[in-house]
């Protein structure tokens, strides 16, 4: 059957012009008074603001496993790599609204996320998660289980790029549904060109920290994480093969929808 002029879902394409017309109010929003961004006044929504507390308090609903999972992450020294937990809770929401089954999830840390998309999944789908360090996973591999969900997630103790490489090695092209990059800055630009071949038209990817902490603004030459990051930023601005949508949400976070 011919595929439709977009190739995306009803559902994802009515999604990205909702957030498209958010995107360009909030932007006239700002032209006309400065101090406003996305209708919010600025220093509002910073990580432990008043206004991001009413948030979570008015629409995280968050899985028991996935709390006691998140307050472990928390506790760890390096708990700040932990994706935040309202934009997880959205990654979820899309994995469902697709109906997705295959995923991919590069730097899992200790996989709080990729419990979080495999709880949605159905019990035939799967998360192929991506990392090198194995004691991080390990945290949260006791709590896949208890939340049953440990037989939907794949993990790959190897570098992203190479498990990438296998999967289309191995004929996976066009096969999976979502992605999520957050793993290594430096090699952005390669996990998004390689997960644009492994998923399939009307699939989705997330990049996230796409701010990197406000230093996107002004790259220092020394800091090639954010060099990176602003490299891919402008490159998807001008994709035609996908449609965007950068979120203000944690670190900042591209909805690469493929076409």
């Amino acid at each position: 059957s011919k595929m439709p002029l977009l190739s995306v879902p009803k559902e994802v394409a009515v999604g990205t012009a909702m957030l498209g017309v958010a995107f360009a109010t909030g932007m006239l929003a700002g032209r006309r008074y400065p101090s406003l961004v996305f209708g919010t006044p600025s220093g509002m929504m910073g990580k432990n603001s008043a206004l991001r507390q009413y948030i979570l308090d008015h629409s995280l609903r968050e899985h028991p496993v996935l709390k006691k999972l998140r307050l472990l992450t928390a506790d760890h020294p390096w708990g700040r790599m932990m994706v935040s937990c309202e934009q997880a809770q959205l990654m979820a929401n899309l994995v469902k609204l697709i109906k997705a089954k295959k995923v991919i999830e590069i730097g899992v840390f200790t996989g709080y996320n990729a419990l979080n998309m495999a709880l949605v999944l159905p019990d035939n789908g799967r998360v192929i998660a991506c990392d090198i360090n194995e004691d991080y996973a390990k945290i949260g591999r006791p709590l896949w289980k208890e939340a049953g969900v440990e037989h939907k997630i794949d993990l790959r103790i190897k570098p992203a790029i190479q498990t990438l490489d296998e999967l289309l090695a191995s004929g996976e092209a066009e096969t999976f549904d979502f992605a999520f990059i957050d793993a290594d800055k430096e090699s952005y630009n390669e996990y998004y060109e390689k997960c644009l071949r492994l998923i399939k038209k009307g699939g989705i990817i997330a990049i996230d920290n796409v701010f990197w902490n406000g230093r996107v603004l002004k790259p220092r030459k020394d800091d090639l994480a954010a060099q990176s990051i602003h490299r891919l930023n402008e490159k998807l601005l001008r994709d035609a093969r996908v449609n965007i949508s950068m979120l203000p949400m944690g670190d900042g976070v591209t909805l690469a929808f493929k076409l």
